[in-house]
């Protein structure tokens, strides 16, 4: 009986474990001229509706690089995001379109200037702290290519 009881005690612990692995997304390192940023990758419909929801805090140099299928002029929003966050919407060619600095909780749609394949969301003001603007490139956008690859 004790065998059975902690047999189902593992199982039961699998599967509540189950969920934060599943969470879990792929991460790489980009590059937008001297500086280095960790970024989760978000490029399923899922990963994309959640985005950094929920999130309470954010590294310095981390994000989340949302992928999307086809390069269009996509929104983002705010929706249940207690982070202060920026967004540089990005072409295919690594050029930041623009750049929209975003409001917690907002539901207010921010747009990018043009046919955006990614996304790269940041602490508020992180790329204005470093003078990062429209034009810039994002380098390593390469690795998210291989990654999709693998994981798929």
């Amino acid at each position: 009986m004790a065998r059975a009881v902690f047999g189902f005690a593992v199982i039961a612990a699998l599967n509540w474990a189950a969920p934060a692995v599943a969470d879990s997304l792929p991460e790489t390192t980009l590059q937008i001229g001297e500086h280095a940023i960790r970024v989760e990758i978000a490029d399923t419909p899922t990963s994309r509706n959640r985005g950094l929801m929920q999130r309470k805090t954010l590294a310095e140099n981390q994000g989340m690089l949302f992928v999307f299928e086809e390069a269009a002029p996509h929104s983002i929003w705010m929706k249940d995001t207690p982070l202060p966050l920026a967004v540089a919407f990005i072409d295919a060619s690594g050029r930041i379109l623009n750049i929209a600095e975003m409001q917690p909780f907002s539901l207010d749609n921010h747009t990018a200037d043009g046919d955006a394949l990614y996304a790269l969301e940041m602490r508020r003001g992180w790329f204005a702290r470093r003078s990062i603007k429209t034009g810039d490139k994002v380098e390593r956008l390469e690795t998210v290519e291989r990654l999709e690859t693998l994981v798929k």
